[in-house]
C-alpha cells in the first residue's frame, strides 16, 4: 500500500462525501486506502458513508476525541508508505495524489509535503505554508505589523506573505487540512499529540519533523480547495477556546525553555488578550 488517506469527520456528511468523491475520482497508479474517523457524529454521516463508499475503512468512536487522537487511530491501522491528513471540508484535483506522491518518491529526505490549499474564492489559504509562531513571528502577526509590510520576510515569517504561493521551497509547517507525511518520519517522531484537540497539532508534528532532521515542503503545482469557514463567521464556544489553548501548549512546549519570564509573560498575557477580544467579536456576530 502506498498512501493511506485519514479523514476525521465530525457532522459533516454532505462536505465528507464530497472529499471521498474527489479522492476516488483520482487518477493515479499509486495504491491507497482511505481510513474515515467519525467522533460520534449526530447526522447521518456513518450511514451515508457505507452506503456510498463501502470500500473505506470506518472507525466510529462513542465521544468526539478530538482531531489528533482520531487521526492517531486512524494512523495505527494504515498500511500506507505514506500518510495523508486530509480535511473532511476538502476537494482535492485529479492529480494531486499522483503529483505529491512522485514527489514524495523523489525527495527522500522530505519527512513531510503539503500541495497549494486555496479557500473557495480562490485566494491563497495561508496557513498551508507557514513559520514557526515564535514569540517575534507571533508579535508582527498580532499586532497587524505583518500586514502592513507583506513583502517584509521579518515581519512576515509566520504566514511568509513575501514567499510567491506559486513556486516551491522548503517551509517550517503545513496544514492538517492537507498533509503528507513519510512513514519513516512517523515512525521516527511518534505520533501527533493528543494534547493539542482540534488546533495546533499540525504545528506541534512539523515541528518535531524537523528537529528530526528532516526537511519539509511545500509544493504548489497542484492544488485543493479548503471550504474553512464557508458556513458562517459565528464559532462556537468550544473552537475559539481551543484554538487559543493550542497557541498556549505550543508555546510552553517547545519555547518556554528558551525565552526568559519577562518574554513568556508577554506570550501568555498576549494569548489571554487575544481570546478575550475574539470572545467579544464572536458574541457581537451572533448578535447580529
Amino acid at each position: 500500500m502506498d498512501l493511506s488517506i485519514l479523514i476525521v469527520n465530525y457532522n459533516t456528511c454532505n462536505l465528507t462525501l464530497q472529499a471521498l468523491r474527489s479522492v476516488f475520482d483520482s487518477r493515479t497508479d499509486y495504491q491507497f486506502e482511505v481510513i474515515v474517523i467519525d467522533n460520534n457524529s449526530t447526522d447521518d454521516s456513518v450511514e451515508m458513508i457505507e452506503r456510498e463508499f463501502p470500500k473505506v475503512k470506518l472507525i466510529q468512536n462513542r465521544e468526539n476525541v478530538g482531531f489528533s487522537k482520531a487521526n492517531n487511530q486512524g494512523i495505527k491501522i494504515a498500511d500506507g508508505r505514506y500518510i495523508l491528513l486530509l480535511n473532511s471540508d476538502t476537494v482535492i484535483q485529479k492529480d494531486t495524489l499522483d503529483m505529491m506522491l512522485k514527489f514524495m518518491d523523489n525527495h527522500p529526505h522530505i519527512g513531510a509535503s503539503g500541495c497549494k490549499v486555496v479557500l473557495p474564492d480562490g485566494s491563497l489559504d495561508k496557513a498551508c505554508r507557514r513559520g514557526f509562531p515564535t514569540p517575534s513571528a507571533s508579535f508582527y502577526y498580532a499586532f497587524g505589523i505583518a500586514r502592513l509590510f507583506p513583502h517584509v520576510p521579518r515581519f512576515n515569517q509566520y504566514q511568509l506573505t513575501y514567499l510567491d504561493p506559486d513556486k516551491d521551497y522548503p517551509v517550517d509547517c503545513l496544514v492538517g487540512a492537507f498533509m503528507l507525511v513519510r512513514r519513516e518520519a512517523i515512525e521516527q517522531v511518534g505520533l501527533l499529540d493528543e494534547e493539542f484537540f482540534m488546533y495546533g497539532e499540525d504545528i506541534d508534528w512539523c515541528y518535531r519533523i524537523k528537529q528530526a532532521g528532516w526537511d519539509i515542503y511545500y509544493y504548489p503545482y497542484t492544488s485543493i480547495v479548503h471550504y474553512k469557514g464557508a458556513s458562517s463567521r459565528r464559532k462556537p464556544f468550544k473552537i475559539i477556546y481551543e484554538f487559543h489553548r493550542a497557541m498556549f501548549l505550543f508555546h510552553r512546549k517547545h519555547y518556554q525553555q528558551k525565552y526568559s519570564w519577562a518574554i513568556n509573560g508577554l506570550v501568555y498575557l498576549g494569548i489571554a488578550v487575544n481570546f478575550i477580544f475574539s470572545l467579544i467579536i464572536n458574541r457581537l456576530n451572533w448578535a447580529r
